[in-house]
């Protein structure tokens, strides 16, 4: 029988973060299971794991509706419950978006926590029509955003586009076309959109739609996390090396806190780490 696992990742809560399904023996599990099995457990995303004989995990990664190329959160929560299981330690993740390693540790409050490091991101700019869809899809308006934090298309293992909203009320105050959103992001390939707020230098609020996965909003994104702080790093809007502070899953009553260690180096991959527990 498969054990699916489900953990909170990004949280010690399990009533906060953000709910991921874990495989840890997905052997001999088709693409057609696997979709299943996600639809099934009904979270954003559900991980799949394989060992390596080396030790290493071949891991794949199912919202309800569709396969994506990396998970932070899933990534997090699987890292975590084969901590359980195996001690804690480092451990390699071969994803379709390349290898990801991953170092989890115990903390003195007996939780234990993750750090990924992503593939080496890359930022690009944004096509003036698809911005504009975007941002009616949104319900935003160009004065709604934050003009030093300009719309780019992030890559930290899958594309988000990055947008900032000028005030905290108007990231609170999301309200968009989901169908026409989804629409959109089906076309260009896009995974969620990074909706940010900065309240100090290295401290944002963060919601990430994500229509594509048949989901409103996910409560945190680590990938989408790793690719901002790419994104801030590439424009030079943060000095490097730097440590940021994300608070994501506020305002739908699921408080997450991540943090994403940024190297000066530019290719160096992006550093995301939180905690996770099972809510079994």
């Amino acid at each position: 029988m498969m054990d699916i696992l489900r953990y909170v990742a990004f949280s010690t809560d399990p009533l906060g973060g953000n709910p991921a399904g874990v495989v840890l023996d997905a052997a001999g599990l088709d693409e057609a299971t696997m979709g299943a099995v996600a639809a099934e457990v009904g979270y954003s995303e559900t991980a799949f794991a394989v060992a390596r004989p080396d030790g290493a995990l071949d891991i794949r990664y199912f919202s309800p509706k569709a396969e994506v190329p990396f998970c932070g959160h899933a990534t997090i929560a699987t890292a975590v419950a084969h901590a359980h299981r195996h001690g804690v330690g480092e451990l390699l993740l071969h994803t379709r978006a390349g290898q990801v390693p991953v170092t989890t540790s115990t903390r003195p409050d007996g939780s234990i926590a993750a750090t990924l490091v992503s593939v080496e991101p890359r930022t690009a700019e944004i096509d003036d029509a698809d911005l504009a869809e975007l941002l009616a899809a949104l319900r935003w308006s160009a004065a709604d955003l934050d003009p030093a934090l300009p719309p780019r298309l992030a890559y930290a293992g899958a594309w988000h586009p990055v947008v900032a909203a000028g005030s905290r009320a108007r990231l609170a105050g999301l309200d968009y076309d989901m169908a026409a959103l989804d629409a959109l992001m089906a076309r260009r390939e896009w995974t969620t959109i990074a909706l940010v707020q900065r309240e100090k230098d290295t401290v944002f609020h963060v919601r990430n739609p994500f229509p594509p996965g048949g989901v409103v909003e996910d409560p945190a994104t680590g990938a989408a996390a790793a690719a901002f702080g790419g994104y801030l790093r590439t424009l030079g809007l943060v000095d490097t090396p730097a440590v940021l502070t994300i608070h994501q899953g506020v305002d739908m009553g699921r408080p997450s806190l991540l943090t994403v260690g940024v190297p000066a180096d530019p290719s160096s991959g992006i550093e995301v780490t939180g905690t996770a527990v099972s809510i079994d």
